[in-house]
């Protein structure tokens, strides 16, 4: 028998208990053979999430060179720059206190080209303004305090005050804070690593689908797919709400997760933004005729797979995030858009080509090169510049002049 790892035999064990049933592809629908299954959400939070084994729980720092994954940070310090300068043309339309809440922070390489940003520029906003860098990671966040210790930054004295929170602590902090302040909420690839459904329509119905175990039909590995009725009502209501309509056999991804996290925010901030950013597509290009099998991926040593099932607890798991969905849920919640776009129309917007600096060209690594060419890959990169989406959501009782 195949001995499986701990988080395998956790989400087996899961499944054993699930009062949930899941038929095979060739029961469905005549309702036979039915499997003891569970969600794929349920598969994807407990591999992400699992408060042991799950990705974004333990093991080591999971982003950089080191990792599996880059954000938009690792290339060069013009991304942090740009949004510096964003967030405080916002502040400064403002008569309160600044607070910035970056969410999913990871090792703080964000933060810290922000702050590096603000406290070179030192506009008067900031001495009343607090940044905290929230992640649920604490490898992250220790890695994330040991980058601000380096540079000094945030320390105390004059400047903005920095603190470091998980996310229970950050929605503890909305909660019990003054309702006069202005809050920023700044989430860079936070909205693709959160768990999500997955439906396809097979024989003129949707159908969800689910995790049931494998039973040794292909060894080395625990898992397999199978059919099961929608688990939640707000999934169809979601795709008839964003008139996502899939083909036969189309499948695609519902982040009900990602909704209620903007809605809940909506119940906790009174005047604010939140600054969403990353890949994805509004509704139709997310289940246009070239997409038929969704948009989840598998991230381990930064090779994209399409294998969920192998290495759970080891490897991320991501899917584009419906920005159709996502505004509709802030609007549902009092959000208002401000601002969606392509991540390099943003970047354009914000002037980045005017940080270009003049070389002679001769050394290729001098500090002007390498510049230059953090500004080039930020444009033209396929994966960070028209696939990576921004989408800015206001709450407030006045609206801005500024864009």
């Amino acid at each position: 028998m195949e001995a499986f790892n701990r988080l395998e035999t956790a989400i087996l064990e899961t499944i054993a208990r699930s009062e949930r049933r899941g038929w095979p592809d060739e029961a469905v629908p005549a309702g036979e053979a039915w499997l003891p299954a569970i969600t794929f959400h349920a598969y994807m939070a407990m591999c992400l999430y699992d408060e042991f084994d799950g990705y974004y729980k333990s093991g080591p720092v999971r982003i950089g060179k080191s990792g599996d994954f880059y954000t938009s940070s690792a290339i060069g310090s013009m991304m942090g720059s740009k949004l510096a300068g964003y967030v405080t043309k916002l502040a400064e339309a403002q008569d309160r206190p600044a607070v910035i809440m970056e969410w999913g922070a990871g090792t703080g390489a964000l933060a810290v080209q922000m702050l590096s940003a603000w406290e070179q520029a030192a506009p008067p906003w900031l001495a009343s303004a607090q940044y905290s860098l929230v992640d649920g990671n604490a490898v992250h966040l220790e890695e994330a305090k040991s980058r601000f210790v380096e540079r000094g930054l945030g320390s105390a004295g004059e400047g903005i005050s920095v603190s470091f929170m998980t996310p229970q602590e950050a929605e503890a902090s909305l909660e019990s804070g003054p309702e006069e302040r202005f809050v920023v909420v700044l989430a860079n690839e936070l909205l693709d690593a959160m768990p999500v459904h997955r439906v396809v329509r097979k024989a003129g119905r949707l159908w969800e689908l689910g995790v049931a175990a494998a039973a040794g039909e292909q060894e080395g590995q625990a898992f397999r797919y199978v059919y099961m009725p929608l688990s939640d009502e707000r999934i169809a209501g979601v795709l008839n709400r964003d008139g996502i309509q899939l083909r036969e056999g189309q499948i695609t991804e519902v982040n009900l997760d990602a909704e209620q996290w903007i809605k809940s925010l909506g119940g906790r901030i009174r005047h604010g933004c939140l600054l969403l950013i990353d890949y994805g597509h509004d509704a139709r290009e997310l289940t246009a005729s070239h997409r038929m099998h969704g948009t989840l991926l598998c991230y381990k040593d930064h090779i994209a797979r399409d294998e969920p099932f192998q290495n759970p607890g080891d490897q991320d798991l991501t899917a584009h995030v419906n920005f159709t969905g996502c505004t509709a849920a802030g609007e549902d919640a009092g959000w208002k858009p401000r601002y969606y776009g392509t991540q390099k129309q943003f970047l354009l917007d914000e002037g980045l080509l005017s940080d270009l600096v003049r070389h002679d060209g001769a050394d290729p690594f001098s500090e002007a090169a390498r510049h230059n060419r953090s500004i080039r890959q930020l444009l033209l990169s396929d994966a960070m510049s028209e696939t990576f989406k921004v989408l800015v959501l206001e709450k407030s009782e006045q609206r801005w002049t500024s864009k």
